[in-house]
């Protein structure tokens, strides 16, 4: 087992974004920690820092006891049989044990398997930010045994009241049961993660409160599960990236803009309840220089007032009505502060995709930059402008907020521009993105996220996802979460290809006549070679003139999504029966087979090798007898 001290600094690439390609839709409760308790101390056994891609911990339960460094803090933990088994004796006992170092981007995986439960509702979880003396509160990704239920899958919290806040549920393809291994993982980035079930993303959260000193842990509940293969690794800060086969961050255009006033606070919890991912507002400054978030240079069209906004003072501007132009249900909304908007998000779930909008001066930028430090927030906000200007104050006063530069059409380089700017993400029109789909992948191979706005229609998010966008700005926020939902449910386009006979394993002699079979999904072309040499599926193989011994069917697929391959071994046996078939078969001169059959049937094997040898080419053919004699000696040395 591996387990490395944390590094001294880390490069920014950005903050944690997630970069989670699909949201399951849940609400997003107010939630409260209250500071973590004390640390129990985490041996390590490397004095060597590890970075973005390097493994924190890897375990495999080589040895019969606990790694050093693991504590198992209530509950029975012991290792057996190269596992590490868990067991709690009720659903009331949150048995865990821990292990590894604080991290903000991580991935944690592990085989876990239920060995026995109590119901089909006890669990098992990974720990993903816990005290390492396992004090509340901490968080979990739960998996039930019976994970086909609507809340087989989870994200929850233990408060320090011992109380439940389950923020996520989701339901797995299959069921865990009892006996069965399942690979599982979550990826973390700061208050972000996504749930992985054997090899495909299952839901995401964005509701997690990290605390400065938490650790990782395995949780069981009213079960025996045991444990394989664990590894904890590193992740670089910007998960802004979407994963292959997830779907699309969802960010909500001015908050969940078609229903309701947009830029207001209850825009902000329509589209958190709808499950986006992020909000996107715009920010601009009163006359007296207070940032208040609102679209347009003037607050006209979306309040009962009117005037530049930079002429208002902020008492004017609190005072105007910004949801009576909407709806009468929104009458009383007010235009939010920047600091209102950030306390709502700190408190209740979410993060901010801020767009400074117009020029602003560097004093403007660092008002705007302060009110995100003073509310704690600037691991949850991602900026991001039409003018370069601002960016550029933005990154020399607060390097570590991610940025991203809007643009109404693509530069020639992008990828030069990002590099120039700090960009974390390159953010352009979506027809534009569409109309030239081959910027993308330099600027993936550069660590630059594509987040295209703004795309409100089923038949352009299929488009962009094609290309490769990695977020998608919209104003239809929930129904681009339900088009997640759905993306995450969709058979798998990965080639597959499985050897069907003869069966891996067979042992096959000469009467035989197996047909090479060869079953197929999602693939275009098929080359199947046997030990080596071109065959092809649907070939009947000759196993009289196949020597004894293993043989290897090897077939090899490719598709839209790529290859897959495949191999089966079967050996051909030597039998006084297979023997006999051979020789009736064999075409040899009536008075061969004659002389042959009756050596076979006396057992005089020996006799018939040298007899086959002496008349090849003659009486017998030649490669059949030298099949003939081969065989002869091996049953003679039985």
């Amino acid at each position: 087992m591996t387990v490395l001290p944390a590094p001294s600094s880390l490069d920014r690439t950005g903050s944690r974004f997630g970069g989670l390609r699909t949201r399951v839709a849940a609400t997003v409760a107010a939630l409260a920690v209250t500071g973590a308790a004390g640390a129990v101390a985490v041996a390590t056994s490397s004095p060597a820092t590890a970075g973005p891609g390097g493994v924190v911990v890897s375990e495999s339960f080589s040895s019969e006891s606990l790694p050093a460094g693991w504590n198992a803090v209530d509950g029975t933990w012991k290792v057996a049989n190269g596992r590490l088994y868990g067991t709690s004796a009720s659903s009331s006992e949150n048995n865990k044990i821990t292990f590894g170092r604080h991290l903000n981007d991580f991935r944690l995986e592990a085989t876990m398997r239920f060995e026995t439960v109590s119901a089909a509702t006890r669990w098992a979880s990974l720990g993903i930010d816990v005290p390492a003396d396992g004090a509340t509160p901490w968080w979990i990704a739960t998996m039930r045994s019976g994970t086909t239920a609507a809340n087989g899958l989870e994200f929850a919290q233990r408060t320090t009241g011992n109380a439940w806040v389950v923020t996520n549920t989701a339901s797995a393809p299959y069921a865990a049961g009892t006996g069965r291994d399942v690979r599982v993982a979550v990826e973390v980035h700061g208050n972000q993660a996504r749930w992985i079930f054997d090899g495909r993303e299952a839901m995401r959260t964005n509701s997690l409160q990290r605390s400065a000193d938490g650790v990782q842990g395995l949780f069981v509940n009213g079960a025996t599960v045991s444990y394989d293969d664990v590894t904890v690794t590193e992740l670089a800060a910007n998960g802004y990236l979407r994963p292959e086969g997830s779907p699309f961050t969802v960010i909500a255009h001015r908050g969940a803009s078609a229903a309701a006033p947009e830029n207001t606070l209850v825009a902000q919890e329509i589209a958190r309840k709808g499950g986006a991912d992020w909000i996107e507002n715009d920010v601009q400054p009163s006359r007296d220089g207070v940032p208040f978030i609102l679209h347009d240079g003037t607050v006209d069209r979306t309040t009962d007032g009117t005037g530049t906004i930079r002429d208002l003072t902020a008492a004017q501007i609190k005072a105007l009505d910004a949801g009576s132009w909407f709806g009468p249900q929104y009458v009383g909304e007010r235009v939010p502060t920047l600091a209102e908007q950030l306390a709502d998000l700190r408190t209740r779930g979410g993060n901010l995709l801020l767009e400074i909008k117009g020029k602003h001066t560097r004093d403007e930028v660092a008002t705007i930059i302060q009110v995100i430090r003073d509310e704690q927030m600037t691991g949850r906000v991602f900026v991001q402008s039409f003018e370069v200007d601002a960016l550029r104050h933005t990154y020399e006063i607060a390097p570590e907020l991610p940025l991203g530069l809007l643009r109404s059409s693509l530069d020639a380089d992008p990828v030069a521009l990002a590099k120039e700017l700090h960009l974390t993400a390159y953010n352009p029109d979506g027809n534009a993105l569409l109309a030239k789909p081959e910027v993308v992948a330099p600027l993936h191979a550069a660590g630059v996220a594509v987040m295209a706005w703004t795309m409100d229609s089923a038949g352009l998010w299929q488009r962009l996802e094609r290309v490769g966008a990695d977020a998608i700005i919209t104003n239809r926020a929930a129904e681009l979460v339900g088009w997640n939902a759905a993306f995450l449910q969709r058979p798998s386009a990965d080639p597959t290809v499985e050897i069907t006979s003869p069966a891996d394993g067979a042992r096959l002699d000469r009467a035989q006549s197996p047909v090479i079979a060869v079953a197929t999904t999602n693939a275009d072309t098929v080359t199947v070679t046997l030990d080596g040499k071109k065959s092809a599926a649907g070939r009947k193989l000759d196993l009289a003139k196949l020597t004894a011994g293993r043989h290897t069917i090897s077939a090899a697929v490719t598709g839209p999504e790529g290859t897959a391959t495949a191999t089966s071994t079967f050996t051909v046996t030597v039998s006084q029966a297979g023997l006999g078939y051979l020789i009736l078969t064999s075409g040899a001169d009536p008075g061969a087979v004659t002389a042959m059959t009756t050596k076979l049937v006396h057992a005089q094997y020996a006799e018939l090798a040298t007899y086959a040898d002496r008349q090849a080419g003659k009486l017998v053919p030649t490669e059949v007898a030298a099949v003939i004699a081969a065989d002869a000696r091996t049953l003679a040395l039985k």
